[in-house]
């Protein structure tokens, strides 16, 4: 079921069905969500379920400010203060320690819980009529199936869970990309996945540098080396190896069901799917998730990725092409 949320009824339609213990499809300004109360283990259990994500895998509570974090933690650390200041809401999610007996099924069962506070006027939106029947969060996964490419757009959400499930329409996400994670759990904060914030600003926000992520550190969404794979094969290559292989398949008449996403055109007179690769990160993000999931159901068979700069501001946008791309190594 398909709503618009722009729509006051479709917003509180959609609050009540959270406060019920059923699952909702949320946009966010990162990636649509498939969100449940985060204080209800039976109605966390059901995201679990619908995505096959193992139960150990902790999701992102989702917030509307500062205030409501506060139940979840114990007890908010300067340094996650700090980042909610800084960043919130946006798409910038802070690990802290869990209050014990909240939110245990979403965390995973770790000690520690992960939390944001989205920008996006519909998920704000649900948030607040949420709170007023008692809903303090909500666990909110990407809405796709496990280890598959992540939804931007709400038909997106539909087409991985069909029609049964009540999604909002907030239109293309805007940032296209989940959230930058730090863990504050610890004496030093640390990058466990990066986003589309550069990591120097979100030391500058902090008045330090970010720690190295160690073996200790919490399980945190998205971090597992394979994730967000389109079902066709991803290789990321640099410029010059991608210039070389495309050169190599045109000269032996081609390669059926291949996709390009590169800055280059590829050669004339070979075949195959091309889009071009945006020279700004925010702008590559933004439509990444929608581009490997256009030439999937192009039925492409590879995609053949050009590997974006090694600036920092691309840490986001490579991170998941990496992880895509690791879902097919050889």
């Amino acid at each position: 079921m398909l709503l618009p949320g722009t729509d006051p009824d479709a917003v509180q339609a959609a609050a009540e069905r959270l406060a019920a213990g059923e699952l909702l499809g949320l946009p966010t300004e990162t990636v649509y969500g498939l969100a449940a109360r985060a204080d209800s283990d039976t109605a966390v259990a059901k995201v679990f379920a619908a995505k096959g994500r193992p139960s150990d895998h902790p999701l992102i509570v989702h917030v509307l400010d500062a205030a409501a974090a506060a139940p979840f933690a114990d007890p908010l650390p300067a340094a996650a203060r700090r980042l909610m200041d800084a960043f919130w809401p946006g798409p910038l999610t802070v690990i802290v320690a869990r209050k014990p007996g909240m939110a245990e099924a979403a965390a995973g069962g770790q000690v520690t819980v992960a939390l944001r506070a989205p920008a996006h006027p519909v998920a704000r939106a649900v948030l607040a009529a949420a709170r007023t029947l008692g809903v303090q969060g909500v666990a909110a996964p990407s809405a796709n199936r496990f280890g598959r490419v992540s939804p931007t757009r709400a038909r997106h959400v539909v087409e991985e869970f069909g029609a049964e499930l009540m999604v909002l329409d907030g239109g293309s996400c805007e940032v296209g990309i989940e959230s930058s994670i730090v863990d504050c759990s610890r004496e030093r904060p640390a990058l466990l996945r990066p986003g589309l914030i550069p990591r120097a600003r979100i030391e500058a926000a902090l008045g330090e540098a970010l720690a190295e992520p160690d073996a200790a550190a919490p399980k945190a969404s998205g971090t597992l080396a394979a994730h967000y794979a389109p079902h066709a094969r991803v290789r990321l290559l640099d410029a010059a190896a991608l210039a070389l292989r495309l050169g190599t398949v045109a000269a032996g008449g081609g390669l059926e069901g291949l996709a390009v996403y590169s800055r280059a055109q590829p050669p004339a007179g070979l075949v195959c799917q091309w889009q071009a690769l945006p020279g700004d990160p925010a702008a590559a993000a933004h439509e990444l998730f929608a581009v490997l999931r256009a030439f999937d159901a192009a039925g492409a068979h590879e995609i053949w990725v050009e590997a974006p700069p090694r600036d920092t501001a691309w840490d986001g946008v490579r991170d998941r092409l990496s992880r895509a791309a690791a879902a097919f190594a050889d």
